[in-house]
Order: structure tokens, then C-alpha cells, then sequence
């Protein structure tokens, strides 16, 4: 990915440190119907819940990278000029490619955090996915266990009804969750919490995340 820093113009207006999250969304064709319908409205939650958070607001910052096919769908914005995509299914499943695509663009923005020396949290890279890679996707898994060994960002996995658990174990560090259903509205409230627990603290602080196997809302399967 040939790109350079974006959005530095946004940092003298808004000096606050920031904490990036990425997300990896799965578009392929099988996500057709109500799944693809739950995401679109998780992600507006997301977006309304971190907005509604002043703090947030100007701290958390969001990027989404769709795949089937890839797409660069919105680069890092504020949450308060966030606007979530809409997403529509299509293609087969390039985690690979989207993985190492998501770890390029992290590493862009915080490059541009330093040379306008922004503060900012370490980043959350948040994978979604219903289906199996359709490309090589270890190369991406030798990125995240690099990436996680160096700190230099966090990633989660998330699979949705026929994913592939055991390729998500192979790709990521910590063990990958399966979701409840189509509960990506409790899915995006979780993550939008998180983020706003994570914007409050000090960077680098370690901060407790609520179990999402948990409670009425809890979004993971046990």
C-alpha cells in the first residue's frame, strides 16, 4: 500500500492523543441478507455511542478495510467525523490480503502521529469475518504475531456463524471469540466502551476490558 500520512491537518486543531481502532470487515457474498444488515447497524451504533462520549469524540480514531474485495473503506478519522460505510456483499474472502493491508495503514498513521508529535494509545486491530480466507493468509498471521511481539498494535479476531476458528487461532494471539448469533450491536457497544475506557486513560496504561461472555449483553459465545 503507496500511501502517505493522511489527516495531519486535523492535528493542530485537535492536539489530543489518539486511540486508533481498525476494523476488518468481512463483505464476502456470504454475508448476504441479515448478517450483512446486523453489521451496517452495529456499525451505527459504534459510530453514535463514541460521538456521544466527548472525549471519544476527539480521541478515538477509526479506519475500516472491507474485503470481498479489498477496499480501503474509510481511512483514520476522529470518531465525530467518522462516517460508517455501507456495506453491500460481494467477492469471496482475501484475509490475507486485508490483514496485511490493515497493518501497512496502522503503521502509516503512526507515522503521522510522530511527525506531528500526537500522543497516542497503542492501536486495536479488530477482525470480523463469516467465511475462510480464499488467499495465503499466513503472511498476514506472521504480521500480527510480529506486531503483537513488538506491541506495536492489539488484534482481535471475531467469527460469525461458519467462520474458520481454527485458521482465526493460527492468525491471532489471543484466542479468537465466536459470535453469539448476529449480536453486532452488542458486539459494536462492547467495542465502543472499550474504546472509551481505553481514550480515558493515560497511554500506555493497561486497561481492564468488561468479559463479552458476559451479562445480558455479552456478545461471544461460551
Amino acid at each position: 500500500m503507496d500511501q502517505k500520512p493522511f489527516g495531519t491537518g486535523s492535528f493542530a486543531l485537535n492536539p489530543e492523543p489518539r486511540c486508533p481502532c481498525l476494523l476488518l470487515l468481512d463483505v464476502s457474498g456470504s454475508m448476504t441478507g441479515e448478517p450483512i444488515a446486523e453489521l451496517n447497524e452495529g456499525l451505527k451504533d459504534f459510530r453514535n455511542q463514541l460521538v456521544a462520549d466527548e472525549l471519544a469524540s476527539k480521541r478515538v480514531e477509526v479506519a475500516c478495510i472491507t474485503f470481498g474485495p479489498l477496499n480501503v473503506a474509510t481511512e483514520f478519522e476522529t470518531a465525530g467525523a467518522f462516517q460508517p460505510p455501507w456495506l453491500q456483499p460481494m467477492g469471496d474472502t482475501p484475509m490475507g490480503a486485508a490483514i496485511s493491508a490493515g497493518v501497512e495503514l496502522v503503521r502509516l498513521r503512526k507515522q503521522a502521529y510522530r511527525a506531528n508529535a500526537i500522543a497516542f494509545y497503542r492501536p486495536w486491530i479488530f477482525l470480523i469475518t463469516d467465511g475462510e480466507p480464499t488467499d495465503a493468509w499466513e503472511p498476514g498471521a506472521r504480521l500480527v504475531k510480529q506486531g503483537e511481539a513488538e506491541k506495536a498494535f492489539a488484534f482481535f479476531a471475531v467469527g460469525v456463524q461458519a467462520a474458520n476458528m481454527d485458521v482465526l487461532r493460527r492468525i491471532a494471539v489471543r484466542e479468537p471469540l465466536k459470535l453469539r448469533g448476529l449480536e453486532f450491536r452488542n458486539l459494536f457497544r462492547w467495542l465502543s466502551n472499550s474504546m472509551k475506557s481505553v481514550s480515558r486513560s493515560a497511554p500506555g496504561d493497561e486497561v481492564p476490558l468488561k468479559n463479552p461472555k458476559e451479562g445480558p449483553d455479552g456478545w461471544a459465545s461460551i
